[in-house]
């Protein structure tokens, strides 16, 4: 019982940062993904495919990742032309909405229409954590079972949309799309799911397409506001 009350208490927490970092993002008209998968899932490779359609849709996206150790993945996307914060954790397996909080005023200086938070590597703990996001996004690629909506529930209940990845890997594996789509919409049925390859780029504009339009309806509605 006083594990159990330690956790709701630090969720509680947790929930009331993330909504005034959520309050921030949508007064300045800032659209905020938090992009989340099991480690080696592809979420940096397909942050750097992303790059310039974004940039030509939304003239400015940002990225903020968070990494146990190092920036290899920051300094990655930075070579696109992208700003990025890194945010190291140390031993924590997740992004919490403190971190998002400390990177806040960084995130607005950008002057950005959307931001993407790239968590650590983990289909646990981050589905449990609020960061002040619009959405949530997990990737899944073909390297994985088709069972894991299955097996990690909560991380797919939460999310907005679901991107299975690596798709050009699939006939040189046991990975079955079809089900792993049935699987996914079994748990979440309002799931938006996109098939992509960071090597053929099959997929990449559609969901590009599909955030900048997230990007620019906030945006618009923002300034509406003023």
């Amino acid at each position: 019982m006083h594990d159990i009350l330690i956790e709701k208490k630090i969720l509680a927490e947790n929930g009331a940062i993330a909504g005034a970092n959520r309050r921030a993002f949508i007064e300045r008209g800032v659209y905020v993904i938090n992009m989340v998968s099991s480690p080696g899932a592809g979420k940096t490779s397909l942050i750097e495919q992303m790059a310039p359609l974004l940039l030509e849709a939304l003239d400015a996206f940002a990225v903020v990742v968070g990494d146990l150790e190092g920036d290899l993945d920051a300094v990655r996307i930075a070579g696109h032309g992208v700003p990025v914060k890194q945010i190291t954790t140390g031993r924590a397996c997740h992004l919490d909405a403190h971190d998002i909080a400390h990177a806040l005023q960084w995130a607005l200086d950008q002057n950005t229409r959307l931001l993407i938070i790239e968590n650590v590597g983990n289909m646990v703990c981050p589905a449990e954590y609020d960061l002040g996001e619009d959405m949530m996004v997990t990737v899944l690629s073909v390297a994985e079972g088709d069972d894991k909506p299955l097996k990690y529930p909560a991380i797919f209940n939460t999310s907005g949309a679901l991107v299975i990845n690596k798709i050009d890997l699939a006939p040189y594996t046991d990975f079955d799309i079809g089900r792993a789509r049935r699987n996914a919409l079994a748990i979440n049925p309002v799931l938006q799911i996109f098939e992509t390859s960071c090597r053929t780029g099959e997929g990449i504009k559609e969901f590009c397409a599909f955030l900048a339009a997230k990007a620019l309806a906030l945006r618009r509605e923002a300034d509406t506001n003023r």
